[in-house]
């Protein structure tokens, strides 16, 4: 029997596969202090797909123009194999990924972290708001807006990297996508 969670994980396993074929998986890049003895189980992707699913905020970190970092917390969605995030075209976030599209992006959580590094791609965003709107009520109890001068952001995975405080180094992953 098919579940509507087996439905939709294996929607996003068909989203990841098309949009980045072959994830390897592996130990991220870790100082010899960290690393034991050789590994061959990480963490699943269902463990970074879920908290990512599940998160109310994302903290999407990018550079100024002259190199100075800058983050911000904002509202968003993973979905089919992507984080969808919307911002004003004015802010220092957006003015930042015009200039530089490379972006990380971090959950709350010290304890049990999942971090997406990408390229912000703008998308349409009334487009985006049809698709994401029963979503938006769902996760954040309001309709899915589409502001003046606002815009909106897909962020594909190029590199995921998760952990769990508990079990670090351990369980350290990295997941790199093509």
């Amino acid at each position: 029997m098919t579940t509507p969670a087996s439905k939709r994980s294996r929607r996003v396993k068909e989203a990841l596969t098309s949009q980045n074929p072959g994830p390897t998986v592996g130990v991220p890049d870790m100082p010899a202090m960290y690393q034991g003895k050789k590994r061959d189980k990480f963490l699943p992707w269902s463990h970074a797909e879920q908290r990512l699913a599940r998160s109310r905020n994302y903290w999407i970190c990018t550079s100024r123009p002259d190199g100075r970092p800058h983050s911000a917390p904002v509202w968003g969605f993973w979905h089919e194999g992507a984080l969808y995030f919307g911002t004003h075209r004015e802010s220092r976030k957006a003015r930042n990924i015009a200039h530089n599209p490379r972006v990380s992006v971090h959950l709350e959580s010290g304890d049990d972290v999942v971090i997406v590094e990408g390229n912000a791609d703008e998308v349409d965003q009334r487009a985006l708001a049809r698709q994401l709107d029963a979503l938006c009520r769902k996760k954040y109890g309001m309709p899915m807006m589409v502001m003046p001068d606002s815009m909106a952001f897909r962020v594909r995975p190029r590199f995921v990297l998760a952990w769990t405080e508990k079990d670090f180094p351990n369980n350290a992953t990295r997941w790199q996508f093509r």
